[in-house]
């Protein structure tokens, strides 16, 4: 009987030792696909918004200029963020969204780099502070991350979607969500953080969806068919809703706030409920050691930190001119110039504007 016992543990203790290290090897390379796809992603970002922003400030000295919607630099750089925007999808199918989201750092340390290269911008003490800071976050996150492997199937997405933790969670996003709009909408509370909180909001519907959609086609790829269930095209059209709305939020807070105050916000609201939304609905720190959860968590405080002072009180690129010149315009002659002196009493082109028009009208009557 010994012997058969010893037998059983010396027959079972090498494939439980070689079947471990095959496990984590095998989650350590799909993590780490996934963290180098969400990094191209991010950087391919960035380019494309230098690019963009070059393009503008480039149009902006050139009197006569076309369109920029009608220049093929433009649409390159479009092109460039749909297959950054395309990488960072691919990047939820392989790896945690808890581990994905505070990847999008990458971008702003990017774009603040290739600002200060290619669009000869001013590299302030704050953007290397930041940088570093940021840079040492990304460390952290990546390597205190959950590295657990799970499979986003059609039947784990749709046990998800039904336990208890997430619905309570959805319940309590869909009253503030609602809260937060009648503020917005009926009592015109424009404040940023109500603003950027419903962006935040449609975010973790969009993280979940996301990855859902992306963990699903990344089975069907490996031979595993997960399109043929329903709960596939329910994700589907989740996902496309709430991207549109979240568009919508933040095209109107850029519209009403200044970006060195959208930047870094949006960058700390959508990172934060993205990894809210990963441990309530894909339970991702399951397991997790309590010095992991911390030094991750302190990673991320790192990273808002370093966002923040690279993208607060960056100098605006002047893409227009300061007024319009009358003269300039054929056909048209003018002695005033719309801006007025600053120590003008007068100060408004509104006057000297009605200035121009009395004088004119006073012509006229003289003559009749």
């Amino acid at each position: 009987m010994a012997n058969t016992t010893s037998d059983m543990f010396s027959h079972q203790s090498p494939n439980s030792t070689t079947e471990l290290p095959d496990f984590w090897d095998n989650a350590y390379k799909t993590h780490l696909l996934g963290i180098l796809i969400a990094i191209f992603g991010n950087f391919l970002i960035s380019i494309s918004l230098n690019i963009q922003k070059y393009t503008h400030v480039h149009l902006s000295q050139q009197q006569g200029s076309k369109p920029y919607y009608k220049t093929g630099i433009w649409w390159c750089a479009i092109i460039l963020m749909g297959v950054g925007e395309l990488g960072n999808f691919a990047a939820y199918g392989f790896a945690p969204a808890t581990l994905i989201a505070p990847l999008g750092c990458v971008s702003v340390i990017a774009s603040a780099v290739m600002s200060v290269i290619f669009l000869k911008e001013t590299l302030r003490a704050s953007d290397i502070l930041g940088g570093a800071l940021t840079v040492t976050g990304t460390y952290l996150l990546v390597t205190f991350a959950p590295n657990m492997s799970q499979k986003i199937t059609a039947q784990t997405v749709r046990k998800y979607s039904v336990s208890w933790h997430f619905l309570v969670y959805l319940v309590f996003e869909i009253i503030v969500f609602c809260i937060l709009l009648y503020l917005y909408k009926r009592k015109k509370l424009k404040h940023i953080v109500v603003v950027m909180m419903l962006v935040a909001l449609l975010a973790s519907v969009t993280v979940i969806s996301v990855k859902a959609v992306s963990g699903m086609i990344t089975e069907s790829v490996k031979g595993s068919l997960q399109l043929s269930y329903p709960i596939f095209y329910v994700m589907v059209v989740v996902m496309v809703a709430s991207c549109a709305f979240q568009i919508k939020f933040l095209n109107q807070a850029m519209k009403l706030f200044n970006a060195t105050e959208v930047v870094p916000i949006n960058f700390v609201f959508f990172t934060a409920s993205a990894i809210i939304a990963g441990v309530v609905f894909y339970q991702e720190f399951y397991g997790l050691a309590l010095l992991n959860i911390f030094m991750f968590l302190f990673g991320c405080l790192l990273s808002f930190l370093g966002v923040f002072l690279i993208a607060r009180n960056r100098p605006k690129t002047k893409t227009e001119l300061p007024f319009i010149d009358m003269g300039q315009v054929p056909g048209k002659t003018s002695s005033d110039k719309i801006q007025p002196e600053a120590n003008n009493i007068s100060y408004g082109s509104l006057e000297a504007e009605e200035m121009h028009l009395d004088n004119k009208d006073g012509k006229s009557v003289d003559s009749t």
